[in-house]
């Protein structure tokens, strides 16, 4: 059991290596703690620097049981395009994505602050994240009505709403 995030990848602000800003040759890989099989990654931006822009779409397909989602920006090195180092990391809470809050298969815009390998602050990350729920799962296709006189296609839905109010009476 998944449920699918679609998470599109935006921007991040005042990156760094060694304290010095970075020149270009950035990427995102987005990753989830579940399972090495939900991960992806963008393609490099090589003009942005510092503050490198990708606006890229990545969709995933999370595990239920998945605690965490996380977003690494790496650097590719100038020796090699290969090689890549870790710029910074940061670890979203599936909690943040779906929470008592945060209506499924809405956007959301959200910032996340980036932690280098010593645990230093290292630049921002800008995402925005839908769960994407299916058609399906959201009908209501058991309901039936009573047959209204005179009009054969069509009923009237009887019922009573399940409404919990919470009130206090003032004596």
């Amino acid at each position: 059991m998944s449920r699918t995030v679609e998470m599109t990848i935006l921007s991040a602000e005042n990156l760094q290596m060694n304290r010095k800003s970075i020149r270009g040759s950035t990427f995102v890989t987005v990753q989830s703690d579940a399972s090495s099989e939900a991960s992806a990654a963008t393609k490099v931006d090589s003009e942005g620097g510092s503050y490198p822009s990708w606006n890229e779409k990545v969709v995933m397909d999370v595990p239920l049981h998945a605690r965490f989602i996380t977003v690494e920006v790496k650097c590719k090195t100038s020796s090699s395009s290969s090689v890549s180092n870790s710029v910074g990391v940061a670890r979203i809470p599936v909690s943040d994505l779906i929470g008592r809050y945060m209506p499924l298969n809405q956007l959301h815009y959200l910032s996340y602050r980036l932690w280098d390998g010593k645990v230093n602050r290292n630049g921002v990350i800008n995402i925005s994240v839908r769960v994407i729920v299916a058609e399906h799962s959201m009908s209501f296709s058991a309901v039936t009505g009573v047959p209204v006189p005179g009009n054969p296609s069509t009923g009237v839905v009887t019922g009573i709403p399940a409404v919990w109010l919470n009130y206090q009476t003032n004596l």
